[in-house]
C-alpha cells in the first residue's frame, strides 16, 4: 500500500522539503506560513539538520543564504510582509547564484494588512519585488499533494539552476487538509548542485558550463576558495565595471532559466476543445474555476479551464495555443488585478481578457465565477 498522510498544506510541504534532502531551515514565523517552520523544527534534528529561528526575515533568508554556501539545501518560509523583507537578500541570492528555496504563503496587504485571511497579493512581488534583471521560477500549488510534490521541484530546479526558487502557496492552500500520497526515499528524484572537479588552484568559480550556462558551486571549507559579493562580477567572482563582463553575466543568469524554459513550464488545462470561454486560475482559486467551467459544460456553455502551475516562468506560449478560438478569457483572483496582466499581454487583443477580483478576504465561491462565465457566454 501507498505510505499516505492525512495533512496540512504547510505540513506537507515542509516534509516535501524534507524528501528532497533539504537539512536547513532559516526564518522567523508568521501567519499564516508558520506550520512549515514548527514541521522544520522537530523534524530536521532527527534527521542530522539544522533548524534556526532568527531575530526577524531578514536574518531568515540570510542565514539560508549562508548555510547554501557552506554546501547545504535551505529552505525559508514566510508571507507577504516577511515576503517584502527578504527581497534585498533574494537580490543577493540571484546575483551570487546561490540555491535555496523561499516559501511564500500568501495573505492581504499591504503592511500587515490581515494575517489569517487568504489572498492573492504578491504575484508580481515574486516577480520583481527584488530589484535588477534576473530570471524567477516560482511554483503556485492549488493541492496539498502539490505542495509536497512542488516542494521536492522546487529544490531540484534551485540546485540545478544555482539560484533560489520561489514557492507561492496562499492561506487557502496552506491550511486545508488533504490525504497525500508520500514518496519512499528511493522514489523521489533528487537534483544536487554539480560541484567542481578541477584541480583547487585552477578553480574559476563563476566559469560556466558551456552547454548549460551554469557554473559549478563549490561549498565553503571543502578546499575551493570563491568570493560572494553582491556586485556583479567577473568568472572570478570580483567586482568588475567592465561593460562587456557586466552584460556577460546578466544575460547568462537570464539564459541558464530561458533556454531550459520548456523543461521548467508547468500547467494544467481541461475542457479547453472548441472553448469559447476559458477561466485561468491558480492557487487555491483555481479550485472553484475549475468546479465552475464543469458546471457551465453541464449547462452547454463551452467553458475551458487552464491553470498555470509555474506562476513564472508565465506558460504564456501554452495558454495562447490552448485557446485559439475563445472569445473571452477570464482571470479571477484574489488581488485588484496582477497575473490578468501577463494574460492580456498574452492574447493582446486576440480575445476579450476579463479580470475578475475578490479582496476581502475570503475564497471565490464556485458560483461567482459561474455567473460570470455565463454573463459573458
Amino acid at each position: 500500500m501507498a505510505d499516505v498522510a492525512f495533512w496540512q498544506g504547510n505540513t506537507a510541504l515542509a516534509h516535501g522539503a524534507l524528501a528532497a534532502g533539504c537539512n536547513f531551515f532559516g526564518g522567523y514565523p508568521i501567519t499564516p506560513s508558520t506550520e512549515i517552520a514548527e514541521v522544520m523544527a522537530e523534524e530536521l534534528p532527527k534527521l542530522g539538520g539544522h533548524f534556526i529561528q532568527m531575530e526577524d526575515e531578514l536574518a531568515g533568508i540570510a542565514a539560508a543564504i549562508g548555510a547554501s554556501i557552506a554546501g547545504a539545501k535551505a529552505l525559508t518560509a514566510t508571507s507577504g510582509p516577511g515576503f517584502s523583507l527578504k527581497q534585498e537578500n533574494l537580490g543577493l541570492a540571484y546575483i551570487a547564484e546561490i540555491p535555496l528555496v523561499a516559501v511564500d504563503v500568501m495573505r492581504g496587504g499591504p503592511s500587515t494588512g490581515t494575517p489569517t485571511k487568504v489572498a492573492q497579493q504578491d504575484v508580481m512581488q515574486a516577480r520583481w519585488g527584488t530589484h535588477g534583471d534576473h530570471a524567477t521560477i516560482c511554483y503556485s500549488p492549488s493541492s496539498v499533494q502539490e505542495c509536497y510534490d512542488l516542494a521536492i521541484k522546487a529544490f531540484n530546479a534551485a540546485e540545478r539552476f544555482r539560484q533560489p526558487v520561489l514557492i507561492l502557496g496562499d492561506e487557502v492552500v496552506g491550511h486545508m487538509r488533504e490525504k497525500v500520497v508520500k514518496k519512499a526515499p528511493g522514489e523521489v528524484k533528487i537534483v544536487n548542485r554539480v560541484r567542481p572537479t578541477c584541480d583547487p588552484a585552477k578553480f574559476t568559480p563563476y566559469l560556466p558550463d558551456p552547454v548549460t550556462g551554469i557554473p559549478p558551486m563549490a561549498s565553503f571549507g571543502d578546499g575551493y576558495s570563491w568570493h560572494v559579493t553582491g556586485l556583479t562580477t567577473n568568472d572570478w567572482g570580483f567586482p568588475t565595471n567592465d561593460n562587456a563582463e557586466i552584460e556577460k553575466k546578466i544575460l547568462r543568469m537570464m539564459s541558464k532559466v530561458s533556454r531550459a524554459r520548456s523543461e521548467i513550464v508547468e500547467y494544467e488545462a481541461e475542457y479547453m476543445d472548441g472553448a469559447d470561454v476559458v477561466v485561468v486560475a491558480y492557487g487555491s482559486v483555481a479550485r472553484s474555476a475549475l468546479r465552475a467551467v464543469r458546471d457551465a459544460r453541464k449547462a452547454g456553455i463551452a467553458a475551458g479551464f487552464f491553470r498555470p502551475i509555474t506562476l513564472w516562468p508565465f506558460p504564456d506560449e501554452e495558454l495562447l495555443q490552448a485557446s485559439l478560438g475563445a472569445k473571452t478569457v477570464i482571470v479571477p483572483e484574489l488581488n485588484c488585478g496582477q497575473l490578468v496582466l501577463e494574460v492580456d499581454r498574452v492574447f493582446h487583443g486576440r480575445s476579450d481578457v476579463q479580470p475578475l477580483n475578490l479582496v476581502n478576504g475570503e475564497l471565490f465561491k464556485p458560483s461567482e465565477i459561474g455567473r460570470k462565465i455565463k454573463e459573458v457566454a
